[in-house]
């Protein structure tokens, strides 16, 4: 099993986590918010984090520890949206920031090592028109390192001001012509299966628990098996990759392992498995979710 974290990012840092919250940089910004996974104690004071945020998220009053519902209290001055750049080898992206309610700010930061596993298959495996389709797309960071490889790229999401978010990280990146598709994932890839379709890539980071376009219910234990049966149809036989994100605490890397063994046995040529994480400047390591990668 691989431990794998980003390295390289100059506008991304873990500064510290603890007592259930991380402090991060992104760009100009630091910020605190809930990380459920940070049991151990913080290495700097309450004080010195309270100096170097200049936005805090706070819970929702009443909800459980676990919530991701909220609203963040910003210093003066501090200004959205805000913008911060990857990159990796001969590809740049930029990439829109912003405060939401749920905690997030247009980014997860960890999946770069993903971005890194996209650009390197594509540039090994030249093909005319590689076609790569995004589930669970949210703001494009995968959608983003596809298209600047020349693939021809399907991001799937179903929340429209998401897909507003994505495309303008796809205009800021300088990229054009990704296809948006706002739908319940699920109902989008029977349908795709029914056309015919065939993907060089696949990447699914499906949530624990989520809504389609049209209230269509999503949960990952109840609905993944079928979602990866249905991938199975869609990815071409030979220069093709799957890659699959689980951030649920109580999805194990083994399980993963077991899950893609029983529905994809030995039709890659290679494959692997582990943990992403995020290591902040105490050296405590963040476990992020499990992945999984194959290549045919």
């Amino acid at each position: 099993m691989r431990l794998l974290t980003p390295t390289h990012w100059q506008e991304y840092q873990l500064i510290d986590t603890g007592n259930f919250e991380k402090l991060e940089r992104f760009g100009k910004y630091v910020v605190a918010r809930p990380e459920p996974q940070a049991v151990w104690d913080k290495s700097l004071s309450e004080n010195e984090w309270q100096k170097m945020a200049h936005a805090t998220f706070a819970r929702a009053k009443n909800t459980e520890k676990n919530s991701e519902k909220g609203e963040w209290k910003l210093k003066y001055g501090v200004k959205e949206p805000w913008w911060i750049e990857y990159a990796y080898k001969s590809v740049k992206l930029k990439m829109k920031l912003g405060f939401t309610s749920f905690k997030h700010v247009g980014i997860f930061p960890e999946q770069a090592e993903n971005w890194n596993f996209i650009i390197d298959f594509l540039e090994k495996k030249p093909l005319e028109k590689p076609q790569v389709l995004n589930l669970f797309a949210y703001t494009g960071g995968a959608s983003l390192a596809a298209k600047a490889m020349g693939a021809e790229v399907t991001h799937v999401d179903s929340v429209k001001q998401v897909l507003t978010w994505s495309r303008e990280n796809m205009e800021a990146s300088n990229l054009s012509n990704i296809r948006w598709i706002c739908e319940d994932a699920l109902k989008f890839v029977r349908r795709e299966v029914k056309r015919g379709k065939k993907y060089n890539g696949i990447i699914l980071d499906p949530p624990a628990y989520g809504r389609g376009a049209e209230g269509e219910k999503w949960v990952l234990e109840d609905n993944i098996n079928e979602m990866l049966k249905l991938c199975r149809e869609l990815l071409a036989e030979k220069n093709s990759f799957l890659i699959l994100n689980l951030y649920s605490m109580g999805f194990s890397a083994l399980i993963a392992e077991t899950l893609m063994q029983s529905i994809f046995k030995d039709t890659f040529f290679s494959y692997e498995i582990g943990e992403l994480y995020l290591q902040d400047l105490h050296e405590k390591k963040l476990p992020l979710g499990v992945f999984w990668r194959g290549v045919r």
